[in-house]
């Protein structure tokens, strides 16, 4: 969204999705300021801001799915993410990256059982 205010409540809407959490029970469309509830640990908090985003991200997320990278990697394109570029390798490592709708890149990993694989 190149030169429009990044409204804080679709992208949190789109990280519920991604990470399968509930929006705090007191978000309203239209809000400010809203919260993901993770099922430990931090909470995520998006901020609506009046500019677009412009340079690199100050913090990087990674998605290690339950399910495979590759279906994982076509869920999340269905929730509205882009491929930004594509670092997986013939051999099954790597990782994709991808980006949600305001162009926050995020990468999405081999799951657990996969990376066991690779090292038996």
């Amino acid at each position: 969204m190149t030169g429009s205010t990044i409204r804080a409540e679709p992208l949190a809407q789109f990280w519920s999705r991604v990470t399968g959490r509930p929006l705090h029970p007191e978000v309203k469309p239209g809000d400010r300021e809203t919260l993901v509830l993770l099922a430990e640990g931090p909470i995520l908090y998006f901020n609506q801001v009046p500019e677009s985003k412009t340079i690199k991200n100050r913090i990087h997320l990674c998605l290690r799915p339950e399910t495979s990278r590759e279906r994982e990697v076509e869920r999340l394109l269905g929730l509205g993410a882009t491929f930004v570029t594509d670092h997986r390798n013939p051999d099954g490592s790597g990782w994709a990256v991808l980006a949600d709708p305001e162009g926050n890149e995020f990468c999405v990993l081999r799951n657990e059982s996969d990376r066991a694989a690779m090292t038996s």
